[in-house]
């Protein structure tokens, strides 16, 4: 146990130095200067002041890392609790910062400005909708927020009305530095060494949704589709910047407020991004359930990226990722957009909006 106990508080050192933290902010201005980083990207670095945020909570889900940092009080102090079957070890000093690993993982918190509670996470089984390759299960149609996501091309213009849903995001695993995620093995036949390493039950919830986020990196992509699970940001910057050039711009859904209501949004405008010689090339990468943020990237030939701008009916204002398939010939038949549409693999362009922890890179105008 007192082995376990150093290994995990030596990998969680490492998470929390501000210098390890600051590695993936330097590589994105030096690669991509004057480059505003989205949201969603934002949301997913290590903390220690490297958002704007007067305080600041990361969650990595019930089998990884939770690191919350509070800052604008001089006080300060330290919990450690390691738990497991039968009990823990409990290390107090005066304050609010609080680590615990138990047998679902490693967190830690600290209350957040005004007493904001700590951001909790939820990770839902099951293939991702935005794999071209999926197919869906009949019952997967039914209280299904990605549902709502799909839409027919000739439905994005001004004043088309659409019941949609955006919510807060669930998944708060945050990006480790380049050095430490390639130290991690990431692999299906190491998966009992990295469930062992977060210390996740194989046959836990938790563990099975691991092993399929691995397997599905590791899939073959389907004809013409470039794919990449990037580990680190260091390796998605680079993964999209050989397939699209230096002069990229990343953008990510926003809404005014969080709504956890199906409701009916409105587009006020939808504008089309990328430069005019490359419009139909662009990198999307979602971002997976797993101990640390790593995120699935793809590139295909015929997409189109816009930003559309939607009012929900109680004035709710959103800027979405809209992104258009132009071809969906090679996609599973059983996909769930073609479930949702009634639709046929290659006969309309098919698009979905992105869910808020998810980015689109286009080439700059």
């Amino acid at each position: 146990m007192e082995l376990k106990f150093l290994h995990i508080l030596t990998y969680l050192s490492l998470a929390l130095v501000a210098s390890h933290a600051a590695l993936p902010v330097t590589y994105w201005t030096t690669k991509l200067p004057n480059t505003p980083m989205p949201k969603a990207i934002k949301e997913s670095l290590q903390p220690s002041g490297l958002t704007e945020d007067k305080s600041t909570s990361v969650d990595v889900g019930k089998g990884g890392v939770n690191v919350g940092v509070h800052k604008g009080h001089t006080s300060g102090g330290t919990n450690v609790n390691v738990g497991g079957h039968k009990g823990g070890v409990n290390v107090d000093t005066p304050g609010g910062t609080h680590v615990g690993v138990g047998k679902g993982g490693v967190g830690v918190t600290t209350p957040g400005h005004h007493g904001k509670p700590p951001v909790s996470v939820g990770v839902q089984p099951g293939p991702s909708p935005f794999l071209y390759n999926y197919a869906a299960k009949d019952d997967q149609l039914n209280d299904n927020p990605n549902v709502a996501l799909f839409f027919l091309e000739k439905d994005l213009h001004q004043g088309s009305n659409m019941n949609l849903q955006f919510v807060k995001n669930a998944n708060g695993a945050s990006f480790l530095p380049r050095e430490e995620a390639d130290s991690i093995p990431f692999s299906s036949e190491k998966m009992p060494e990295i469930l062992n390493q977060f210390s996740v039950d194989p046959d836990s919830e938790d563990g099975q949704i691991m092993k399929q986020t691995v397997q599905e990196c590791e899939e073959p992509g389907i004809k013409g589709e470039e794919k990449y699970c990037a580990t680190s940001l260091e390796s998605m910057v680079d993964f999209t910047t050989s397939k699209l050039g230096n002069k990229v711009q990343p953008l990510s859904t926003e809404t005014q407020k969080e709504n956890t209501q199906m409701q009916k949004y409105t587009i006020l405008g939808a504008k089309k991004m990328g430069n005019n010689n490359n419009n139909d090339k662009s990198v999307v990468c979602h971002k997976q359930n797993y101990a640390y943020a790593v995120f699935y990237c793809h590139k295909t030939e015929t997409t189109e990226s816009y930003m559309v701008s939607l009012v929900g009916a109680d004035g709710t204002k959103v800027k979405a990722v809209a992104v258009c398939h132009k071809d969906t010939s090679q996609w599973n038949p059983k996909h769930l957009a073609f479930k949702v549409l009634k639709v046929t693999p290659g006969s309309v362009p098919v698009c979905h909006f992105l869910p808020q922890d998810h980015i689109v890179w286009v080439p700059k105008n």
